[in-house]
């Protein structure tokens, strides 16, 4: 997810897309954990995408 797309969301889009991708990020790595993946390079993505929200709701919050 690119930074433009997530300035155009709204604020309780951008917080269910945290706790979505936080979900999936936990599910990844059990996934990972137990057998390899395919593609391990899917839960850095991830995570950067999460950090990338977070820091777009900081910011909203600064905003405020």
């Amino acid at each position: 997810m690119k930074q433009q797309e997530i300035t155009k969301m709204s604020v309780e889009d951008v917080k269910k897309r945290i706790t979505d991708f936080s979900e999936q990020l936990v599910k990844m790595k059990l996934t990972h954990g137990v057998a390899p993946m395919e593609n391990p390079l899917q839960i850095r993505h991830l995570r950067r995408t999460i950090a990338r929200l977070k820091t777009e709701m900081t910011k909203r919050e600064a905003q405020a």
